[in-house]
């Protein structure tokens, strides 16, 4: 069978158009150079996140259309609980309208100010959520994931070394949970393979400290386990995910990404006590326990949604459009961060324009001069997102489920192609406005003078 077939046709279309250079001028300078705050319309190709942003299936659009709207005890919540309980194994379970709801009331149910809580790496939303209850977020990412070139298969893995050393120093007294992200986002979407979640979950086991996974993408990190991982290569996504979450004290999840939703999420747990406090919080800030602040037609398309993402075949297509962008790219002279993960392809600005210091913003830089050169909106992640903790200068582009076609990544090729020709030329930014730990979603920058 040939490589590059789609396990899909397309079945309903959007207009999209370009809008002249000047016009994308004048629209940056009135978003303030910063891409969250351009409207949808002026958008071309929109890579700003893989969040929400995919195609539903016919699936989906058939399940949505029988939603129960009930406000307590719709079939929809039985039919969404059935699923995850499917996939993940947990008995007790809360959805949530998106991923960080479910942290905010995790961590504002079990997370004592003062304690620390230990990632491979943490995303913004969910650094910010500990900080927000008064916890110590703390990265610990395998030492091979620092080398943008070296093509290692699990480079989004925890330091396992580090994490015995730092619950040795600071007592595992002191230290609230460990919060697994698969993948790996902030170092470059890399997936976490299942020795190392073996690993960590025995360390926590035998020292008492709960292990959530940060689920939004298990499937996609499942599929790079049975690519992989000697002796994976035989089993379905799905049975490496279950085992994945058997490992695990519980999760959180965004089921706008590996649940091909456009809303929602879950908090899910094995700890009925803890189960107790986080319902009574959902009550007080999202709803009643079997709508957790989504629509019933929403927990009905998630439920259909979870069990697709997890199909080898929609996962093999999903995974390679994104290491075709990251190849085509790489071959163009573009450096990028090798190998390419599941969901977005992280053009390391750093090294596209070593002339701008990380104070200046290199990768705020090269996004607004990507919207500029082809209408294309990315999202940095970099000291503008992350301040000082940020080790990489990146521009991810992430990928939509099921949207965009070989074409539109070809156009983001030759974007970026025609950016390295001047690429002496772009000047940093500087931050006029915005502070805090999302400073990123409301922050305003202007050029700094050439």
């Amino acid at each position: 069978m040939e490589a590059n077939w789609k396990p899909f046709r397309i079945k309903v279309v959007e207009p999209i158009r370009l809008l002249p250079r000047a016009e994308r001028e004048r629209k940056l300078k009135e978003a303030g150079y910063n891409l969250f705050n351009l409207q949808s319309e002026d958008i071309y190709i929109d890579l700003l996140t893989d969040s929400g942003t995919g195609a539903m299936s016919q699936a989906q659009w058939a399940a949505l259309m029988e939603g129960d709207e009930a406000y307590a005890g719709s079939r929809s919540f039985e039919a969404f609980l059935d699923t995850v309980r499917e996939i993940t194994g947990l008995p007790y379970i809360l959805p949530t309208h998106q991923g960080r709801a479910a942290e905010h009331i995790l961590f504002s149910c079990a997370l004592e100010p003062g304690k620390y809580v230990l990632s491979n790496s943490f995303f913004d939303t969910t650094r910010a959520n500990i900080k927000a209850c008064g916890g110590r977020p703390v990265d610990l990412p395998s030492p091979e994931a620092l080398d943008p070139e070296s093509d290692r298969p699990f480079k989004g893995n925890m330091d396992v070394e580090a994490l015995e050393a730092f619950i040795a120093e600071k007592g595992k007294d002191q230290i609230a949970m460990i919060v697994l992200t698969v993948t790996n986002n902030t170092m470059a979407g890399q997936p976490v393979s299942l020795e190392n979640i073996r690993a960590v979950s025995e360390i926590a086991r035998g020292n008492g400290i709960p292990l959530f996974i940060d689920a939004c993408r298990h499937a996609e990190n499942s599929f790079f386990i049975r690519e992989r991982e000697l002796g994976q290569g035989d089993r379905a996504p799905l049975e490496i995910s279950r085992e994945v979450f058997s490992l695990a004290d519980g999760c959180t999840m965004s089921a706008k990404k590996d649940g091909l939703g456009n809303i929602g999420g879950f908090l899910a747990m094995r700890d009925r006590k803890l189960f107790e406090r986080c319902r009574e919080r959902l009550i007080l800030v999202e709803g009643f326990p079997t709508y957790g602040g989504l629509a019933g037609r929403d927990l009905a398309a998630l439920a259909v949604g979870l069990r697709e993402a997890l199909d080898p075949e929609y996962l093999r297509d999903r995974v390679g459009q994104v290491r075709w962008l990251a190849e085509r790219l790489r071959e163009s002279g573009i450096p990028v961060y090798w190998p390419p993960g599941g969901h977005a392809v992280y053009v390391d600005a750093g090294r596209f324009l070593p002339h701008i210091s990380p104070e200046e913003f290199p990768g705020q830089a090269l996004a607004c001069e990507l919207y500029l050169e082809g209408g294309i909106r990315a999202s940095e992640v970099g000291s503008a997102m992350l301040g000082r903790e940020a080790r990489f200068q990146f521009v991810r582009l992430a990928i939509p489920r099921r949207v965009y076609t070989r074409e539109h990544l070809e156009a983001v090729v030759a974007a970026l192609v025609r950016i390295a020709e001047r690429r002496d030329s772009i000047r940093g930014m500087r931050l006029v406005a915005g502070a805090g730990p999302l400073r990123h979603f409301l922050a305003r920058f202007e050029p700094l003078p050439g």
